[in-house]
């Protein structure tokens, strides 16, 4: 028999095996929880991480979204399908001069108009309207969007453009009528001259000398359209230029048309500091200046034509006693083909592309030219231009 202590032992040893064993095993459990809880709160920290980043994102989103749509030149504005504006920038509200929570609040009517006609699938063209105070013209366009009815409507201004398609029109047209004009003379001229040698040879001289004061305005017409088309498209400014050398150089013929015009040509040339540009087209800018002097004063008059160092500044200034320019016109002298007096011009022979010539040279180069007027007492073109730094 087994001895009866022996058998407690046993029975002792076993019980506190299990007792360890159950610590053990629920030991395990309460770590297997607390690393399954620990889990969880980390897949719920980076839940919530990623929830806040794809929030900054959203927000980095709408913030680039509004960045660029107030920073466009064109308007836009998102109109729902009840009609109601979700969304409009500032370029809209300005060109549209309101601002609206409803479509039927636009103006124009046209812009609307086209609106609707997107909204119910109908293809429109872009509308063109002039609107606004003071005037602008403004296109807009209106795309479906969706499925639903909304409709995105872009709208820009478009003034700008058609001022240029109208300058173009009426270059086109005087280009044509200046052109036409000489080589119809030159044609007549030479058709007289054909006819009088067998009929009249006595009248040759006269028509010849027609045909050569024809031919000469149709060349200066053409060198005056090539020295602008060069002058619009840019040109090489990389000379130190001293512009009292340019007009002594052009001295001898503007003193030869003011004795021809009967006036009197002063000169004030200061020694200046050197200008960077072309000398070309600087000697352009003196020419053209001073010969629409010369043009437009009666004889008696005078021209005074001064040079002189400000600061930075070259300043240029021809100053006539001339038929002067009438306050209104004076914001259009510098456009192409443009006369205050025609009938003049054409007498003295001028092209109407003087002026224009003489802004490209000075926008060119930096400066700036200001011109005051009074009607028959006479006019003053001031120039400034960037002297160069030593």
């Amino acid at each position: 028999m087994v001895p009866t202590l022996a058998i407690m032992e046993w029975v002792l040893g076993v019980g506190a095996g299990l007792v360890v064993a159950a610590a053990v095993a629920f030991a395990i459990r309460e770590r297997r929880s607390a690393a399954r809880s620990q889990h969880a709160v980390e897949l719920l920290r980076q839940s919530a991480e990623g929830l806040q980043e794809h929030v900054r994102s959203l927000d980095e989103d709408r913030s680039t979204m509004g960045n660029v749509l107030s920073s466009m030149e064109e308007g836009v504005v998102l109109v729902g399908p009840t009609g109601r504006v979700r969304l409009s920038n500032p370029a809209a509200e300005r060109l549209l001069a309101t601002r609206h929570l409803m479509m039927s609040g636009l103006l124009p009517m046209a812009f609307q108009e086209a609106a609707r006609k997107a909204a119910a699938g109908v293809a429109a063209d872009a509308v063109e309207v002039e609107t606004g105070s003071p005037s602008r013209w403004a296109r807009a366009t209106a795309i479906p969007v969706g499925d639903d009815g909304s409709v995105l409507l872009v709208v820009r201004d478009v003034t700008e453009a058609k001022r240029l398609e109208a300058v173009r029109r009426d270059f086109v047209a005087n280009a044509s009528h200046e052109l036409k004009t000489p080589a119809a003379s030159i044609q007549a001229a030479g058709e007289t001259i054909r006819s009088a040698a067998r009929d009249d040879p006595s009248v040759i001289p006269r028509f010849a000398e027609q045909l050569e004061r024809e031919a000469f305005r149709l060349s200066r017409i053409v060198s005056d359209l090539l020295d602008l088309s060069r002058l619009e498209t840019g040109d090489e400014i990389d000379e130190e230029v001293r512009l009292d050398q340019v007009v002594k150089e052009e001295r001898d013929r503007f003193e030869e048309s003011a004795r021809e015009g009967g006036l009197t040509l002063s000169m004030d040339l200061a020694s200046v500091p050197s200008v960077r540009g072309s000398a070309r087209d600087l000697s352009l800018l003196v020419r053209n200046l001073v010969d629409n002097a010369i043009r437009y004063t009666r004889p008696g008059g005078r021209v005074d034509v001064s040079l002189s160092g400000e600061g930075e500044e070259v300043v240029l200034s021809v100053a006539d006693t001339g038929v002067g320019i009438p306050t209104r016109e004076l914001p259009r002298i510098f456009e192409r083909f443009y006369r205050v007096d025609r009938a003049r011009s054409r007498e003295t022979g001028g092209t109407g592309l003087g002026l224009s010539i003489a802004k490209h040279v000075i926008e060119n180069h930096g400066g700036t030219v200001n011109v005051t007027s009074e009607l028959g007492r006479g006019t003053c073109f001031e120039v400034r231009l960037p002297a160069v730094v030593t």
